[in-house]
């Protein structure tokens, strides 16, 4: 056996992510040393309860109620407690200490990761963060390295399992948003409170992180654009099953060109995507990155984005890394925020809009509402009128759905407020975005 250096590795958090690093870094101990040049000795977990029940098998002895203690003296921490404090105080005090620091802590990096790539850069540290994008979706070091030289224009990704599972099934089974999520929730794939996935907070928090990368400038998370999946409902898909589109939730990480200069949007919502599109073929709580850059062109990056092992993998990744790291000396590579480009609000994106009206059945309805959407610069692409009966039989109402070419965000919402109070139509149904093309 190679006599190789050991690396204290202390774990912060036992849970379904948390459990399966512990047991593969025992499990593996032998292949990942010699991976990494360097023993992987993992000296203790810190839970807040020891005697909690546990997914894996784990000796007793290796529990700790005492973070603090556990963290001095490591030389790698690993953060998969999740939340904002405590987490936020034990790694910048790994930081301190001297340790490289391992997280998937999506929400912390949201909110304070200049606070904590700062304090890394101040001690040479590094911090790595593969598992808090999309899961085990090798997505980060792709950004921030292999595409470093390149230009990223444009990210589109479904970074919530969740909710394209609930989407996923509502298209393919034509079922309700309500029993959707009432599977998912006993399934394991949504929280009792499934509020952070259903609304987006999460997917937000994973597009200010990929956005970061891409455009090399730091996205608060308040300037992401948000917007949940509550409101789709089967008619919304049916909608767009007949148009030859699928209902995502996506994150769009875009490069704006403006006649000031290049800017940025960061956005959250349920957009329509053609079924062409490879990320129409995302399937149940699978994740997908599609990367559009400038020299390198399309890339698309699928895989599991979440799971207890499955995101192991991508946090034993960043382990075995900062392992090679300490065993050839240096100091850490520091994020490349210097680009510092300005982010414009949701306002001032451009796309193209399905957009569902009921009106007046009456002759020249169609012709004031063409007029409206002429008036506020949204130019009609597509109409398909249908009539809705009353359950007499009777007719009064008409159903349009008007798609249309590009138009800015800002002039469709002022239109649509427009329409609605027009006296011609009865609701506006939905109004959604094109995206992917």
């Amino acid at each position: 056996m190679t006599d190789y250096r050991r690396l204290r590795v202390a774990l912060l958090g036992a849970g379904a992510v948390g459990s399966q690093v512990a047991a593969l870094l025992r499990q593996h101990a032998d292949e990942l040393a010699d991976r990494a040049g360097a023993r992987l000795e993992l000296v203790g977990i810190a839970v807040r309860d020891v005697d909690a029940k546990r997914e894996t098998d784990l000796p007793r002895e290796l529990f700790t109620t005492d973070a603090d203690s556990l963290i001095v003296g490591s030389d790698i921490v690993i953060e998969l407690m999740g939340g904002i404090e405590p987490a936020r105080e034990y790694l910048l005090h790994a930081i301190n200490s001297g340790a490289d620091i391992v997280t998937a802590n999506k929400a912390l990096l949201a909110t304070h990761g200049p606070e904590i790539f700062d304090a890394a850069d101040q001690v040479g540290a590094e911090v790595y963060y593969e598992a808090a994008a999309a899961g085990a979706i090798p997505i980060i070091r792709p950004l921030r390295d292999s595409l470093a030289g390149d230009r990223v224009q444009r990210i589109m990704g479904i970074v919530n399992g969740t909710t394209n599972y609930i989407l996923d099934r509502m298209d393919t089974e034509g079922a309700e948003f309500a029993d959707v999520l009432a599977d998912a929730q006993r399934l394991g794939y949504a929280e009792a409170d499934p509020t952070a996935d259903v609304e987006g907070y999460d997917a937000a928090q994973k597009a200010a992180i990929l956005a970061s990368l891409a455009f090399h400038t730091t996205v608060p998370l308040d300037a992401v654009h948000r917007e949940g999946i509550t409101a789709i409902d089967k008619s919304m898909m049916d909608a767009a099953r007949h148009a030859g589109y699928v209902i995502k939730l996506l994150a769009v990480c875009e490069r704006l060109t403006e006649p000031s200069g290049e800017s940025i949007s960061v956005r959250v919502y349920p957009a329509l995507i053609d079924r062409a599109h490879p990320l129409a073929s995302v399937h149940g709580a699978n994740n997908a990155v599609f990367v559009q850059a400038e020299a390198a062109g399309n890339l698309m990056f699928y895989g599991a984005g979440a799971g207890g092992v499955q995101t192991a993998s991508a946090v034993l990744g960043d382990v075995v890394s900062a392992a090679r790291r300490h065993i050839a000396g240096g100091v850490g590579v520091g994020e490349s925020t210097l680009a510092n480009l300005p982010i414009v609000p949701v306002g001032r994106v451009t796309t193209r809009y399905q957009i569902t009206l009921e009106v007046d059945d009456q002759p020249g309805v169609l012709a004031t509402v063409a007029g409206i959407l002429s008036e506020g610069r949204v130019s009609i692409a597509t109409v398909e009128q249908t009539v809705v009966e009353s359950a007499e039989g009777e007719s009064g109402v008409a159903r349009l759905v008007i798609g249309t070419h590009k138009a800015l965000e800002q002039d469709l919402s002022e239109t649509v407020d427009r329409l609605a109070a027009s006296g011609v139509v009865e609701r506006v149904v939905s109004v959604l975005r094109v995206e992917g093309n």
